[in-house]
């Protein structure tokens, strides 16, 4: 997609808020990172209800105050992206979007039947904590590892699914419905519950056998913890020598360094 020709307005904003390289840029990251933290404690107490009603004023217009700073931070991006339609498009533009969009759309509900919508638009505010996400370096390290490890992770959710309809459909086979496993889908729940070790304790097996079986899918569990955790940690870790291979000293060209290393660890050269 070709980029639009920018104004030397443009492309001054567009360097201080899609940049971090200038004190400008660094700035305004910070700013918004403070922004972000403090409406998403707004939100939160806004949900408490004595706090509510001590500072119900108040909260309306810090609330107010964020989504319009961030409305404009919104429309901002957009005039200054020499890629307008994907900026809006993207990951970031669609959570940049839904961070003020519940504000507005409860102005056009204020009839007492919307109440449980309205609720419902005031917590998607929660959105904006995934803006923090751009300002987080290594969690592009974080998901590039997830995305590569993807089908090993799929390979074992279907093992685990199997392991869970078998295990589920011989404790209904055994229990049955007078103990609490009045279906193979509730059975499949128990299973699932059982094997990632969180146990309700809400159904339990009565019976010896059905005891039985249910250690045997405990045990299951704890052993097949730790398969999920070494894929994504391999995978984490090519990752990592990745990023360490592109830091490359511009003095003596040796690569391994830390990702905020500062100075070459070989000849003293600045890395930044």
């Amino acid at each position: 997609m070709a980029e639009r020709s920018q104004s030397p307005l443009q492309k001054h904003l567009y360097e201080v808020i899609f940049g971090t390289e200038t004190p400008a840029g660094k700035r305004f990251d910070l700013w918004l990172i403070w922004m972000i933290v403090l409406s998403v404690l707004v939100l939160m107490i806004d949900s408490v209800m004595w706090l509510q009603q001590s500072w119900q004023t108040a909260l309306d217009i810090a609330e107010w105050v964020f989504t319009l700073a961030f409305a404009a931070e919104y429309c901002v991006r957009i005039y200054c992206s020499p890629q307008r339609r994907r900026y809006i498009f993207s990951f970031y533009g669609v959570v940049d979007l839904l961070s003020i969009l519940p504000s507005f759309l409860e102005l056009l509900m204020p009839g007492a039947n919307f109440l449980l919508i309205v609720r419902l638009l005031r917590v998607l505010r929660i959105f904006r904590i995934l803006k923090l996400v751009r300002y987080l370096t290594d969690a592009n390290i974080l998901v590039r590892a997830v995305v590569y490890s993807r089908h090993k992770i799929f390979v074992f959710f279907m093992s685990v699914l199997v392991l869970s309809v078998i295990f589920g459909s011989l404790m209904y086979l055994v229990e049955g419905p007078t103990n609490g496993f009045s279906s193979i889908p509730k059975s499949i729940y128990w299973t699932i519950v059982t094997i990632t070790t969180v146990g309700y304790g809400d159904i339990t097996p009565q019976t010896w056998l059905g005891q039985i079986i249910a250690a045997a899918a405990m045990l299951t569990g704890y052993s097949i913890l730790a398969v999920p955790t070494g894929i994504f940690t391999a995978e984490l870790s090519q990752e990592m020598q990745k990023q360490r291979v592109q830091l490359a000293c511009k003095g003596c060209g040796k690569t391994g360094h830390e990702t905020d290393a500062v100075y070459c660890r070989f000849c003293g050269h600045g890395l930044k």
